[in-house]
């Protein structure tokens, strides 16, 4: 919606903004800190929502920091967007100097606030110093969707991107801890047009997925195959498995540890962390004219003890 300040609408993106509260005049948060090491109950701390609006930029909407900027007419606004707005306040268009607004930003200091996260489990209240740093950190940060085929946007946690991969991307779903993957091309030349695929596996009492894929390294076309696990990093680790693919005698075998999927596809995959294949050795593996790419790779997916 514009704002009826055209310089304010020209300078806004849309990044992400602290959750409004609950209640329109006051919003009264009692919970208790659930952390890995301890609990510990938190007084309740009642913010009033002109306070919360008070450290709010005009111009990115997201929460002030120190140091917090003002103009001489008291505007306030968060040391990133002052350099997108030539050193004009947005508000009054007064030159904004280098003028702290200190008084602001011993009031945040003196906040605690719950976790933006508390409607997927973290029941945490913060200072609003540090509630940045903890929710990059988050265990209930919700996981983006793994699909590598789109640019797919949705987040959420295990439970809800296992049905949206099912439900929406047609994702073929197994049970069970080995797999037997066939990967089979007519034009193997053709690697801009990628063919990707992923599948994934239940089994552990967990989710893993299984992505293959040709792509440019440099001015030779490869394939790779790698597993993601779909949780976090402290607990891909308690995973391991293989991977296996050949033909004409010869087999090449990858041994790994599965990445969270809060590592993205590009990344993984960039970084090579998995079975990488040439084009002229997966040709070898296909046997027959090699004109047609016909790979089978297999594996498993194991827990360490």
């Amino acid at each position: 919606m514009a704002s009826g300040n055209p310089f304010l609408d020209d300078v806004r993106s849309k990044p992400e903004v602290i959750d409004p509260p609950q209640n329109e005049d006051m919003m009264d948060v009692g919970e208790s800190v659930n952390d890995s090491a301890q609990t510990a109950l938190k007084p309740n701390v009642t913010v009033s929502s002109s306070v919360r609006e008070l450290l709010e930029c005009p111009v990115c909407l997201n929460a002030m920091y120190p140091p917090i900027h003002q103009c001489s007419n008291g505007h306030t606004l968060c040391s990133g967007c002052k350099p997108r707005v030539h050193n004009r306040c947005p508000t009054c268009r007064h030159e904004l100097g280098n003028i702290r607004c200190l008084a602001l930003e011993k009031v945040a200091a003196s906040l605690e606030l719950p976790c933006k996260y508390q409607s997927f489990g973290c029941v945490g209240i913060y200072p609003y110093y540090s509630k940045l740093k903890h929710e990059s950190q988050c265990v209930y940060r919700p996981y983006n969707c793994p699909y590598a085929g789109s640019e797919c946007t949705v987040i959420g946690d295990i439970p809800f991107l296992v049905a949206h991969l099912k439900d929406d991307h047609k994702v073929d779903m197994h049970n069970g801890s080995t797999f037997n993957h066939r990967y089979v091309k007519s034009n193997p030349h053709e690697v801009e047009n990628a063919t990707w695929m992923l599948t994934v596996f239940s089994c552990f009492g967990q989710y893993f997925c299984l992505h293959f894929e040709a792509f440019q390294l440099g001015m030779a076309p490869v394939y790779i195959a790698f597993l993601r696990f779909m949780g976090d990093d402290n607990e891909a680790k308690n995973y391991s498995y293989s991977l296996e693919v050949g033909g004409n005698g010869r087999k090449m075998i990858w041994q790994g540890v599965p990445r969270s999927i809060r590592d993205s596809h590009r990344k993984v995959r960039d970084s090579f962390d998995g079975l990488i294949i040439q084009r002229n050795m997966a040709l070898f593996f296909s046997g027959g004219d090699r004109k047609e790419l016909k790979l089978r790779v297999t594996g498993r997916i194991w827990k360490e003890q």
